[in-house]
């Protein structure tokens, strides 16, 4: 898969061996990053680390020869978590980090993105200078100017602390059973460290990378194996990350599946209960409605951005809010990360579950889940775009007469996806019947124009 864009905040994606993921590709991506920080920065430090898939190891090399031929000396820091990067560039005092991964996709996929030195992800301005460098012919230092490489050893140990910082000093694991999918990634070394050293008898799974079962049916995407264990082992609750750490879901003790919004709940209402909850929460165009009417009734504000984990940031940013995150399990907490952890995620919630003393499934029981139904209709190969179709008049009369059917106790979303040419339509509400009903007739009419 490509982006329409060379790279972005969201990073450079593609499958390896296909444009635009090459060595070399990536050599001279490293070259015109290094070249722009050290513009802007001077000569100094930034960090490299990657997830467990196998293309990682040449990705790894290319950039750190990119990024030195610019003069920027490199650290690498192994396998470890997307937000490990985010927090150790930051408490580094590095000019930037670089994560080789491509979160939740099988192995044979890569992407790079970046972190500026405040840990958020760099911004758009350095983004168009970094992809004007690009256009240029690359050149590099004189030899004694060129950076250095080294290895940060300590990585893994550093953001271990770090996460168990995130909760009070005080709080104990003790007496929880929990079984955690690793995905074979990034995860693979950290999460079992932190759960047992909190405390916790853990059980952990697909925690075996070999380069290639990255994400192979394992898994925030895929959780049959986790809820399966649970069950038969009698555990508390299951944690799943995907391949890059920075998003995870859960397993409540009867085996159902908690996503994004319900523990998103789960830490604004005990946030909410103890009366330190500081404004309000962000969400996407996806998360469900039932959250949304459960916050209203709390009195809790709630706001919708576009769905992507850059576009709930900036939303947050601009409100001053704490709290944001996705249905698929991104959570971002302001006041403890600068981008989407799941590890960090997982333990706020536990450490949750702990103080009320509740279990996931009586937690989340407290707001009603509104049924979803989404059909993905195709437009590869239709003589006009998603966004014209999504445009079309006699689509937006179906809109509105879908959107009358449901009144106020339900809500229709209709949008082009961003990575592949489908269009995304989406019905929620309390009626489950008048909801497929709705939904498939919407997809009739969108379908039916191209």
């Amino acid at each position: 898969m490509t982006t329409k864009k060379f790279f972005g905040t969201d990073g450079i994606r593609g499958r390896f061996g296909v444009d635009p993921i090459t060595p070399l590709t990536i050599l001279k991506l490293g070259w015109a990053v290094g070249t722009v920080m050290r513009k802007h920065f001077g000569k100094g430090q930034i960090l490299i680390g990657k997830d467990t898939r196998v293309s990682g190891y040449i990705l790894e090399s290319a950039l750190e020869a990119g990024i030195s031929s610019a003069g920027m000396n490199v650290v690498m820091l192994g396998p470890v978590p997307t937000p490990a990067i985010a927090y150790l560039t930051r408490s580094a005092r590095a000019t930037a980090g670089v994560v080789i991964s491509a979160s939740h996709n099988p192995f044979y996929d890569n992407g790079i993105k970046f972190f500026s030195g405040d840990g958020f992800k760099i911004s758009d301005e350095f983004e168009l200078e970094i992809e004007e460098t690009l256009m240029q012919t690359m050149e590099t230092v004189a030899a004694e100017e060129l950076g250095k490489a080294s290895r940060m050893v300590s990585a893994a140990e550093r953001y271990i602390e770090y996460c168990k910082g995130t909760i009070a000093a005080d709080t104990n694991f003790k007496g929880i059973k929990v079984a955690i999918d690793c995905a074979n990634g990034a995860a693979y070394q950290v999460a079992p460290k932190i759960f047992t050293e909190l405390g916790a008898s853990v059980s952990i799974m697909h925690n075996l990378p070999n380069g290639f079962n990255i994400n192979d049916q394992c898994g925030s995407t895929h959780l049959n194996d986790l809820r399966a264990f649970v069950l038969e082992e009698k555990c508390d609750f299951g944690i799943a990350f995907d391949g890059d750490a920075d998003r995870l879901m859960m397993v409540d003790q009867q085996g159902q599946v908690i996503d994004g919004d319900q523990l998103l709940y789960t830490l604004v209402s005990s946030k909410h209960h103890k009366g330190k909850l500081d404004g309000g929460v962000v969400g996407t165009l996806m998360t469900n409605l039932g959250l949304e009417k459960r916050f209203q009734s709390l009195g809790i504000p709630f706001a919708r951005a576009g769905v992507g984990d850059r576009y709930v940031l900036k939303m947050m940013q601009e409100k001053k809010w704490k709290f944001g995150g996705e249905s698929s399990g991104h959570i971002i907490c302001l006041d403890k990360s600068t981008t989407g952890d799941g590890l960090v995620a997982a333990l706020l919630v536990v450490e949750a579950l702990a103080e009320r003393d509740e279990s996931l499934s009586e937690i989340v029981a407290e707001y009603k889940v509104f049924p979803q139904k989404m059909i993905n209709v195709s437009v590869s190969g239709a003589k006009q775009s998603a966004q014209e179709t999504c445009s079309n008049q006699d689509v937006l009369d179906a809109v509105k007469q879908a959107e009358q059917s449901l009144a106020d106790k339900g809500r229709v979303l209709l949008r082009p996806s961003g990575t592949e040419p489908l269009i995304r339509v989406m019905v929620e509400g309390e009626d489950e019947q008048l909801v497929g009903q709705c939904c498939e007739q919407l997809a009739g009419q969108v379908q039916s124009l191209i």
